[in-house]
C-alpha cells in the first residue's frame, strides 16, 4: 500500500466531510501540520468540531480556519494569544469545551487506547466537573472523564519513512503521538521522508499502523509564537 501523496491537498482529498471531528497536533505553534491546516481550510469543510490544544494564532495555524468560520467547536485547554477566538466565544458563534491540559491530553491518550473512560482529580469540585459522574476513591473524590475520538487526525512530525512510522522532536511531541492513535484516518506531514528501514526501530514515536497517509512539507515557517528578549 502506497501511503506517500504529492503534498496536504493530495493527501486530505477524500477525507473530510461537513460536520466531521478533527485532531490537530502540536503545542503553541510548535510541532502543528502548517500544510495540512491549510490544505483543510482550501477545502471549504464546515461545521467541524476541532480538537486542539489551542487554536494558533489569528493569522497562523487553526486560527485560519477560524478566520473562513469553518469550525463550530473546539475541544482545548488553551485559548489564548487568539483575539478571533476570543470574539466568536464571547459572541455565541462559537462552543468551546474546556479541559484542564493534562485531562485533555488523557482523554485522547484513551481514545486511542480504546478506554471508553477513567476518573481524575483533576477538576472535581469545579465547573469542569459540572454535570458529571463523581466517585470516591480511597478517600478522594474523582471526576469521570470520558475519551475523545476524531474522523481525521493530522500530525507534524521531524522524520518519517514510506511506511508511516515516525519520530518527533522536542515539543512537537505534545499531542501528536496520541493524536496519532486516536483518529479513523491519521495523516502525517513531515520534514524529512525516507526509505523504510531507515529509522532505527528504537527511536520511533508513532508506529506506521496509526498512519494513513504521509507528505513532506517543502517549507516550514515555524513561528514562534510570543518572542521574548533580554
Amino acid at each position: 500500500m502506497n501511503k506517500v501523496y504529492a503534498d496536504a491537498r493530495a493527501a486530505i482529498e477524500g477525507v473530510v466531510f461537513d460536520g466531521m471531528t478533527i485532531m490537530s497536533g502540536g503545542f503553541g505553534l510548535c510541532g502543528i501540520p502548517e500544510h495540512l491546516i491549510a490544505a483543510l481550510r482550501d477545502t471549504g469543510v464546515k461545521d467541524i468540531t476541532v480538537i486542539s490544544n489551542n487554536c494558533g494564532v489569528d493569522d497562523f495555524g487553526m486560527g485560519l480556519l477560524l478566520q473562513t468560520r469553518q469550525i463550530k467547536k473546539m475541544v482545548s485547554s488553551y485559548v489564548g494569544e487568539n483575539a478571533e477566538f476570543e470574539r466568536q466565544y464571547l459572541s455565541n458563534e462559537l462552543q468551546l469545551e474546556f479541559n484542564p491540559q493534562g485531562t485533555l491530553a488523557e482523554r485522547i491518550r484513551a481514545g486511542g487506547a480504546g478506554i471508553p473512560a477513567f476518573f481524575t482529580k483533576t477538576g472535581y469540585g469545579t465547573l469542569i466537573a459540572e454535570g458529571k459522574p463523581v466517585q470516591e476513591f480511597d478517600g478522594e473524590m474523582y471526576v469521570m472523564e470520558t475519551a475523545l475520538k476524531a474522523d481525521l487526525s493530522l500530525v507534524k512530525a521531524w522524520k518519517g519513512d514510506r511506511s508511516g512510522n515516525l519520530i518527533y522532536r522536542k515539543t512537537a511531541r505534545n499531542f501528536n503521538p496520541m493524536m496519532a492513535t486516536a483518529g479513523k484516518v491519521t495523516i502525517a506531514e513531515v520534514e524529512e521522508l525516507v526509505e523504510v528501514g531507515a529509522l532505527e526501530p528504537d527511536v520511533i514515536h508513532t508506529p506506521s499502523i496509526f498512519v494513513n497517509r504521509i507528505l513532506v512539507g517543502e517549507f516550514y515557517e515555524k513561528r514562534i509564537e510570543r518572542r521574548t528578549t533580554r
